[in-house]
């Protein structure tokens, strides 16, 4: 069991409720401080096919990594038209994912890459498990991928969203991490948003993904192997060497929002707690109630840059949920291909091929126009 339950607190005056979706999945509504809405929901009175078998898992012996092979995903739906928002309240011409009218909604994915499986013969035993390299290994992929859904509205993005809505939404994260860490076979719990059809997005609803892997993940190896590497205060010394430098784009008493050093893409900014939480369940109110306002500012600046909205992935790394929680702190990497107006970066043969990267913007460069950027946003658009 992770050490979540001596530090998780919760916003009281966020209320949530859970049902079950016609096929057996579970949603979950949380509720705005503000709501107008009732306590009771519709149920679902959809007919649905049974869900889709637990994808399966391959490992690459060349690297050790694992590939769940999840076919269902092929099914899933693709930039459908307004009136077929399958995140939009049910109507009767529209039988969506959500029976009734919400602020925020959290549900099991239909198509999942992890899941819906929790426990098989073959699924995973341990890290140890993983770790071993053989040819021909497989494990099911045990797990779970659920849909954040920030807003009914059809359009917009986490930036759109109001302040109490933002917060309404981290609260969220904070408390569906803590409930899915204590599932026994979830090794990681990843929330994230991609934004835009440059990222791949299938559906323009604001919406975000949380995926519960049973393994650790391979960018997570990567930054477990630079601590034991460097020694214990990685991340306290990384962000107190940003914070003397001009790469900061926003500062607040909880937070601190910066291009780092030695950044991959041409927009790229880190977001890191003023102190050690390994995931937003150990996060506190107050650092929930700053994160909804620095985060807004720092969207609403990444979409100013340009005339035209900024594809993105707003990716949040947690630690694991049983191992290395000390060294590995929570923080966003938000990173966008854009490089000009008109101009996308894309993975060749260096940075796809061998994973050597070569940055097109200096990141002092891209830190002076972020910040230029969120003043003009403070200025037009203020959270």
């Amino acid at each position: 069991m992770p050490p979540l339950d001596d530090t998780f607190v919760i916003d009281p005056a966020i209320a949530s409720s859970t049902q079950r979706l016609a096929d057996g999945r579970e949603l979950i509504y949380f509720d705005d401080v503000d709501t107008t809405l009732p306590a009771e929901r519709l149920p679902d009175a959809r007919e649905l096919a049974p869900r889709p078998p637990t994808a399966s898992m391959r490992q690459d012996p060349l690297t050790g990594e694992w590939i769940s092979i999840a076919a269902a995903r092929q099914n899933r739906v693709m930039l459908p038209p307004a009136n077929l928002d399958p995140l939009a309240p049910a109507s009767p011409s529209n039988p969506s994912e959500i029976p009734d009218q919400y602020d925020v909604a959290v549900f099991e994915n239909k198509s999942p890459s992890f899941g819906p499986l929790l426990e098989d013969e073959n699924a995973p035993v341990d890290l140890a498990d993983l770790e071993t390299i053989g040819i021909g290994r497989t494990r099911t992929s045990v797990g779970r991928c659920e849909v954040v859904s920030f807003s009914p509205s059809s359009t917009g993005s986490f930036g759109s969203l109001s302040r109490t809505r933002a917060r309404t939404v981290i609260e969220a994260w904070a408390r569906r991490t803590h409930a899915l860490s204590q599932i026994d076979s979830i090794q990681q719990v990843f929330p994230f948003e991609n934004r835009g059809e440059q990222i791949g997005v299938t559906l323009h609803h604001p919406h975000g993904q949380i995926y519960s892997y049973p393994y650790v993940t391979p960018r997570t190896q990567r930054l477990i192997a630079a601590s034991e590497a460097y020694g214990p205060g990685l991340f306290a010394d990384i962000l107190a060497a940003e914070q003397a430098d001009e790469r900061v784009v926003l500062a607040g008493e909880h937070w601190t929002a910066f291009v780092p050093f030695a950044a991959r893409w041409p927009i790229e900014v880190h977001l890191l707690p003023h102190r050690h939480v390994p995931d937003f369940a150990a996060t506190s109110l107050e650092e929930r109630d700053e994160l909804a306002v620095l985060y807004l500012r720092l969207l609403r600046g990444v979409d100013a840059l340009y005339d035209t909205p900024t594809p993105y992935i707003a990716a949040w790394h947690q630690a694991p949920t049983r191992v290395h929680r000390d060294e590995l702190r929570l923080h966003l990497q938000l990173t966008s291909p854009r490089r000009g107006a008109d101009r996308l970066k894309y993975l060749a043969g260096s940075e796809a091929a061998m994973g050597a990267w070569i940055g097109d913007v200096p990141p002092e460069t891209t830190a002076t126009a972020l910040r230029a950027a969120i003043a003009a946003a403070d200025e037009e658009n203020p959270v």
